[in-house]
């Protein structure tokens, strides 16, 4: 028997004691036999040039490592929108020194698709992560240039021709708004599942990680980004990036966690983050297969802790999770103070 733990974001921008964001929580982190989350900061100090009034989540590397290190945290997630330019490189000798994979960015496009895989426990993991939230210019990683693993995403506003549901106005209505449609770009979401398919030979428990999502809504690219990740072979597809909680759907019997929001994130663009809600998933793996999965709810204060929060203080955040999963139909059901997910069904 194994246990992987899956969190969400982690920004440590700010912090400048490694013992305030993650201490509540560590013994709970700890008690996985691996811990993937995905980093959203540069365990780098700013480029001399770096101008303040733009953005950036660097973090002083030897505080950045003691908060992953004494979490146990074993493999990260890069693919994201604040990681880019040359402090890649910086973070990554940084993960390095400390033992942490990591996967989704590098010094090349190679390097940034290539695989994270450790064996935990008798259980041989791999891990691809890819980004649709990104800058258009020196963010993409090239053959011969530094950056993040993407799949490009497409938006189109289509003016509604009928009703989009029963009870909404008829199309001749001055004033409706467009219909909003996203798609994966098609090139891109083949080269995903190309690296899918070719790591899972090599594993036993395969999870595909993904950045994207705006808002509280599960769009349509994540979804065929989703269900391409598992029909090209994935166990798990776990996102982030919206910094919100969003449903999980179980297609094919495989789990995808839309968004799982933070595991530690005090400081953003907008200035401090308000009192989100976050979700801390145990997968349950038997001879290399998984055969259960559960969460808990966390939250932070405003002292930057993140902390375990009971069941029974969270109704609302309950009744959201499992009415918006069955959209997907996907039945949560609570188990003391984990929500249980119906994995391999």
């Amino acid at each position: 028997m194994a246990t992987l733990i899956l969190t969400g974001d982690v920004n440590l921008k700010g912090v400048t004691d490694a013992a305030v964001p993650l201490a509540r929580v560590n013994d709970e982190l700890r008690k996985g036999d691996l811990v993937f989350c995905n980093l959203e900061c540069l365990l780098s100090a700013p480029p001399p040039d770096h101008s303040h009034s733009n953005e950036g989540f660097f973090v002083d590397p030897e505080v950045g490592a003691k908060v992953l290190a004494d979490a146990g945290i074993g493999v990260v997630g890069i693919a994201n929108n604040v990681h880019y330019g040359e402090p890649i490189n910086a973070s990554i000798r940084q993960l390095d020194r400390i033992g942490v994979l990591h996967t989704g960015a590098g010094n090349n496009l190679a390097a940034a698709r290539a695989p994270a895989i450790v064996e935990r426990a008798g259980v041989c993991f791999g891990f691809v992560q890819r980004s649709s939230v990104y800058w258009p210019t020196n963010h993409e990683a090239r053959k011969d240039a530094v950056g993040i693993a993407v799949i490009k995403g497409h938006t189109a506003y289509q003016i509604p021709t009928s009703r989009l549901k029963p009870d909404s106005f008829p199309p001749n209505r001055p004033g409706l708004p467009p219909e909003i449609i996203t798609w994966a770009d098609a090139a891109y979401l083949k080269e995903f599942k190309e690296d899918i398919a070719a790591l899972r030979p090599k594993v036993d428990v395969l999870v595909a990680s993904c950045h994207w999502g705006v808002g509280h809504d599960v769009l349509q690219y994540m979804t065929e980004i989703a269900h391409g990740a598992i029909d090209a072979g994935a166990d798990i597809v776990v996102g982030h990036g919206p910094h919100y909680v969003l449903p999980i759907e179980v297609y094919k019997g495989k789990p995808i966690f839309y968004s799982l929001c933070n595991l530690s994130f005090h400081s953003g663009h907008r200035g401090v983050h308000g009192d989100w809600t976050g979700l801390l998933v145990r997968v349950a793996l038997d001879k290399g297969k998984v055969t259960g999965a559960s969460f808990r709810f966390m939250r932070h204060n405003d002292k930057n802790e993140t902390f375990i929060t009971p069941l029974g203080k969270e109704a609302e955040a309950v009744a959201e999770i499992i009415d918006g999963s069955a959209a997907f139909g996907t039945q949560l059901k609570a188990n003391g103070e984990h929500i249980e997910i119906p994995v391999g069904r």
